[in-house]
């Protein structure tokens, strides 16, 4: 609506997972590298948490994206409340079987076994991703989780688990030791300091073709209070000034417009 009037190619704050528009900090950074430290050097287990929309999902598509097919292959596990029936056909599935996916618990695990051996053979590492974690109510597929880390040879895992969640994540595994003994990375995700949250919003509006300031330098401050330096909560707040804007037919978003939009209780 607003991306003819503030001269814009695309959405600058779109609450997506698309890479090019995420600025990465120096957290996110660190968080990535000991992600890409846990599969490159086939460790067992990574546990990466952080709050809701502090941009850990994206981390881990950044993650995938940057791994070669040839050398790694990849499960990625968007809903994890299922059974354990069902996440282990689910792994499978994103493991390149598509075609009568087998039903009984013991076929499954032996079709797993079959494709890690093959992978190894072939040179290529098992990368298992599991997003939300942190919705896991039930101990035991906690439990089946963990035993996939049997899988391994005399010299390394046959695959690497990554566990992604939100902070109660981590309490569930402290309380589950044989599962934290496994868990050799982990990386806790918090906000984006105010010169983090400038950079962030200025690297959005620059890869949405902005080409001109947009959000007066008093506003940086404003947003960053009100959103504790959240990235979703960024997106949320600058897209509803951009609208506020737009309607007012404001020349830039001052800090009387971000005000306005933090004080609506359905905008956070």
């Amino acid at each position: 609506m607003y991306l003819a009037y503030w001269g814009f190619n695309e959405e600058p704050f779109q609450n997506t997972s698309d890479p090019k528009f995420f600025c990465f900090s120096e957290q996110h950074e660190e968080a990535l590298s000991r992600l890409r430290y846990a599969v490159q050097e086939y460790k067992a287990c990574a546990l990466l948490t952080g709050i809701f929309g502090s941009g850990k999902t994206l981390l881990a598509q950044t993650l995938l994206d940057n791994l070669p097919p040839d050398k790694f292959a990849r499960a990625f596990i968007f809903n994890p409340q299922l059974n354990s029936v069902e996440i282990l056909r689910e792994i499978i599935y994103q493991l390149g079987i598509h075609d009568n996916l087998p039903e009984q618990k013991t076929d499954i695990l032996h079709r797993l076994t079959d494709i890690l051996n093959d992978n190894y053979a072939e040179g290529r590492h098992t990368v298992i991703i599991v997003d939300e974690a942190h919705l896991i109510e039930d101990r035991l597929l906690f439990e089946e989780l963990r035993l996939l880390l049997n899988f391994q040879k005399r010299d390394k895992f046959l695959l690497t688990l990554i566990l992604i969640g939100q902070p109660e994540l981590r309490d569930k595994i402290t309380h589950l030791k044989p599962f934290d003994q496994r868990v050799s990375i982990r990386f806790h995700l918090k906000g984006l300091t105010l010169e983090e949250t400038k950079a962030y919003i200025l690297h959005r509006l620059r890869v949405a073709g902005a080409a001109r300031p947009i959000f007066e330098e008093e506003t940086f401050t404003a947003i960053h209070e009100s959103t504790g330096g959240i990235p979703r909560r960024i997106n949320q707040v600058c897209d509803l000034a951009l609208l506020a804007g737009f309607g007012m037919k404001a020349q830039e978003i001052n800090v009387s417009i971000i005000q306005e939009v933090v004080m609506d209780p359905q905008t956070l």
